[in-house]
């Protein structure tokens, strides 16, 4: 890609994760800059012409992307990717009193847990595990087709950052006239995406896009209008389209580097080559895995694992903090596991490059040599 880390220490975070150098130099000039008409990127109001072009600048380049249907809106929205979980039922339950949600792991539970509150949830499907590790439900199993259509919309998470797993057939679904719902914020702009398989598509900048507190969401314009009256005007999907996601203060200057940062991926060829790039990265680590003999074991069944968060465990604790900790004199920084999950995890996003993955791939052989 083109380009490329400016030192030797790498940056392996679930999120806030790795941000393309260039983007953060650009930032940093635009950061000190004013004009005589145009303030610093932070400073911009966003009822400004200035901030206008920039967010029509962000449509635009992210509309190119995904080859966005026109049936589609996008919208800029404060909260993170948590706040969604409840915001989904307020804005799309409707008169329905039922919700349909795919199980695959920590982040999935979280989101089903809230969405509980607002109505019955329905589990369509769930992951499970054998000898191989964790496997996630094929879309086909999760009849979609003969859903009730009193169901206002069916979940799933496409990338379980602290499990480590990921669908594969990540919009392949069989047609149906339920609405699939996807939080994407692991895997949004890792790889080519069909928007139309979608109703809604919701994912937190901190992975892909840029800093962390900005959403992006993706909607149908036949499923805006279905908020509950209670729905707070800002977090209303149909208010903050009308108002083109300035119903009130975007985080503007989150939404001017998501700017930067989506023409950084048109400039380095694409949705496809970013996929190609993140595989490559991956599976170096995975192949570090399997050629470990045991000592390195991945908990996620092969055809489940996730090509963005890689997960691993060390024959016990001791093992693990000490692989940590000189991981860390080494530069590699950020690879301890999820809290509740423990073990290592490397999350290899848009940003992190290929060397990162090479340094990573060649000190788990040698600490393997050294303390195995």
């Amino acid at each position: 890609m083109a380009d490329s880390c400016l030192s030797d220490v790498f940056n392996f975070s679930a999120g806030p994760a790795a941000i393309p150098e260039t983007v953060l130099q650009r930032a940093r000039d635009e950061l000190l800059t004013r004009g005589t008409s145009f303030p610093s990127l932070m400073e911009v109001p966003f009822s400004s012409a200035a901030f206008r072009t920039i967010a029509d600048q962000a449509h635009q380049r992210l509309s190119a992307l995904l080859a966005l249907p026109d049936n589609y809106r996008i919208l800029f929205m404060a909260g993170g990717a948590m706040a969604q979980f409840g915001l989904l039922p307020l804005n799309l339950l409707g008169s329905s009193k039922r919700l349909a949600y795919v199980d695959s792991g920590y982040w999935a539970s979280r989101a089903i847990t809230e969405a509980r509150r607002f109505a019955t949830v329905d589990i369509v499907a769930s992951a499970w595990r054998d000898d191989e590790g964790v496997h996630l439900p094929a879309p086909k199993s999760w009849g979609l087709e003969t859903l009730d259509r009193g169901v206002a919309y069916c979940h799933y998470t496409a990338n379980e950052t602290a499990d480590g797993a990921q669908f594969p057939e990540l919009h392949e679904h069989s047609s149906s006239d339920v609405a699939v719902v996807c939080d994407m914020t692991s895997s949004f702009l890792a790889r080519p995406l069909d928007v139309s398989r979608y109703g809604l598509i919701y994912a937190g900048a901190q992975k892909n896009i840029g800093p962390a507190g900005l959403t992006v969401v993706l909607v149908r314009d036949d499923l805006l209008g279905r908020s509950a009256p209670q729905t707070p005007d800002v977090f209303n999907y149909g208010l903050q389209s009308e108002a083109r996601s300035c119903r009130n203060t975007p985080p503007t200057f989150a939404v001017g580097l998501a700017n930067l940062v989506f023409e950084w991926i048109a400039d380095n060829g694409g949705l496809s080559a970013m996929a190609r790039h993140n595989d490559e990265k991956s599976a170096m680590v995975y192949r570090t895995i399997a050629e470990s003999c045991g000592f390195y074991r991945c908990p996620v069944a092969p055809g489940s694992r996730s090509g963005i968060n890689v997960c691993f465990t060390l024959p016990d604790e001791v093992l693990t903090e000490r692989f940590i900790v000189e991981a860390e004199e080494n530069g590699l920084h950020h690879l301890r596991g999820h809290s509740r999950i423990g073990g290592i995890r490397a999350s290899f996003y848009n940003a992190v490059p290929h060397a990162a993955a090479v340094a990573l791939s060649q000190f788990m052989k040698d600490f393997q040599a050294r303390r195995g």
